[in-house]
């Protein structure tokens, strides 16, 4: 067994970076057990160099850009990660020796990488209004205060339009947004000639808040727009929750101890707590007790620990995630036109629609422009052949405007987990889930959907199709042991404590009884930061 610290931190992804650093500054003695995967076969390779130089005179971009195995290349259906170039592969190894699923309706994306899903989360920062908050079970005033901390430590930039109400808000040191490119500024545009319509119909457009730097912040440099923000993290400006990570591992109260994956926990008399781990590589089990114990490994990996360690065998939990799509558009006025040098592949714009003007129904819509991601990707969607798909295809690239457009989520009686023995796995079960939208809420998705694509159609870029990649492939998941102060089994204390239990917190999403359509990571952050001062209690 290990030396004994005072708390143990499961996972380094943005929930657990935060809970982290939250204890390490209270002075507590942490240690971070963690799988800890990283690439180590690309991050060399990328030069620093523009994506457009990169196309035009690097001989070695194919290791890169596809893959030395030629990974990036993938005909199957677009499912969850997308987005996962060769250099963010790294993020899903492991997961099907260690986190299989097994469904017909829920596919969701998981991660063992050091720093999580956060190595490639798309840097959205909203933050929820009170009446999201009140719905997800946590405290407007608490959270409120949280949301500032974890800005101020991460570093957040936007603009100041119609949607800060929904993005920012309250939050104070908002840095610039990046330069957006003339794609989507004539969307922009278009929707300033046209805001009566908008407003009048619910919507409102302005820039994406992201957690990407637009100003030095410590060793972090001011954003570039390079255009690989889907292979590399050059000057550190987009924040990633390992950044933090690397940085605690200076503090003399802080350990990291990689290459293991959490089975299970078990309280003893003496009020500590034993945790057991697999080593990732050699499948031995390992054992760390601590005197507290923050479960932060995503509410799909603490679903698995709560069950092995609390459950009968016979447990489902409930589970959710936001509906989600992708809406390929063409802006007309862009067809053929040369694409700018300097563009970035993060969101520009963000669309909301506030049903009934109360802030209560939210549905969000992320606008991308599209290079970086190569045609090859896109392709295979258009209802053509191969080759006359290339011919188009680069001909439509500069007018493509992507839209991923999430809807709030609420539980139900078909959204659910349970953990079942199979002896086949290393871990000896297996997940299984169930998630079906009732008629209901289908419903009122498919109308929505075509509010939004009338929305677009207004702004000028006119949706092609809609691409549903699944449930779960939102990649927001919460609400597996929701909050509940009467004590029940299998959910949380408002505090984040799992009731049952004397020492043991969960500080990722399992706990939020309701999921808000918009950006959900600075809420988990700032959730992770009250549930480890509470925790400190």
């Amino acid at each position: 067994m290990s030396t004994h610290p005072t708390y143990i931190v499961v996972g380094s992804g943005c929930t657990g970076a935060q809970a982290a650093q939250t204890l390490v500054e209270a002075g507590v003695d942490v240690l971070m057990l963690d799988a800890g995967n990283a690439d180590n076969t690309y991050k060399s390779l990328i030069p620093d160099k523009n994506f457009v130089d990169i196309r035009a005179k690097d001989e070695s971009q194919t290791d890169y850009l596809l893959g030395k195995e030629f990974e990036s290349i993938s005909w199957g259906d677009i499912g969850g990660g997308a987005q996962l170039t060769p250099p963010r592969k790294f993020m899903v190894r492991d997961v099907n020796r260690f986190l299989d699923v097994l469904s017909k309706s829920f596919f969701p994306v998981e991660s063992l990488a050091y720093g999580g899903l956060g190595n490639g989360w798309g840097l959205g920062c909203t933050v929820f209004s009170g009446s999201e908050l009140e719905q997800a079970g946590l405290n407007p005033s608490k959270m409120k205060d949280a949301y500032q901390v974890v800005s101020d430590r991460i570093g957040i930039s936007g603009g100041n339009d119609d949607i800060t109400p929904y993005t920012t808000a309250h939050l104070q040191g908002i840095m610039p947004p990046a330069v957006v490119d003339r794609n989507q500024e004539t969307l922009r545009q278009k929707y300033q000639k046209r805001k009566h319509w908008f407003k009048s119909n619910g919507f409102a457009l302005g820039r994406t808040s992201l957690a990407l730097i637009t100003e030095d912040k410590g060793h972090r440099k001011a954003y570039e727009t390079y255009d690989l923000d889907f292979y590399a993290d050059k000057g550190l400006s987009a924040y990633r929750p390992w950044i933090t990570v690397d940085g605690l591992k200076n503090k003399p109260n802080f350990t990291y101890k990689g290459g293991v994956v959490v089975k299970s926990f078990k309280e003893m008399g003496n009020g500590e707590v034993v945790v057991t781990a697999w080593n990732k590589d050699t499948g031995e089990k390992e054992k760390f007790i601590a005197k507290k114990l923050v479960l932060t490994p995503g509410p799909l990996g603490t679903a698995r620990i709560v069950l092995r360690s609390l459950g009968q065998g016979n447990e489902k939990l409930p589970i959710l995630s936001n509906p989600y799509g992708y809406f390929p558009c063409i802006n007309f006025s862009q067809l053929g036109k040369k694409i700018e040098k300097n563009i970035t592949g993060f969101a520009q714009l963000s669309l909301f629609h506030d049903e009934g003007m109360n802030g209560d129904d939210i549905a969000m819509a992320s606008l991308y422009s599209y290079r970086s991601l190569m045609l090859f990707r896109i392709i295979k969607e258009a209802p053509i052949a191969f080759q006359d798909g290339i011919q188009l295809m680069n001909f439509l690239m500069p007018a493509f405007v992507i839209m991923g457009l999430h809807h709030p989520e609420k539980s139900g009686p078909n959204k659910y987990l349970a953990l079942e023995k199979d002896n086949s796995k290393i871990t000896g079960d297996v997940m299984t889930a169930k998630y079906l939208l009732s008629d209901i809420e289908q419903h009122k998705i498919d109308r929505r959907n075509k509010l939004f694509m009338k929305a677009m159609r207004k702004l000028g870029a006119f949706p092609v199709r809609m691409i549903d990649p699944g449930m779960g492939s939102s990649i927001h998941y919460a609400g597996v042991l929701p909050f509940d102060d009467s004590g029940k089994s299998f959910t949380l204390s408002s505090d984040g404590k799992l009731n049952g239990t004397q020492n043991v917190y969960v500080a990722d999403g399992s706990g939020f009884k309701f999921l808000p359509a918009k950006g959900l990571t600075l809420s988990l952050m700032a959730n992770a930061h009250i549930t480890a001062q509470n925790s400190l209690k």
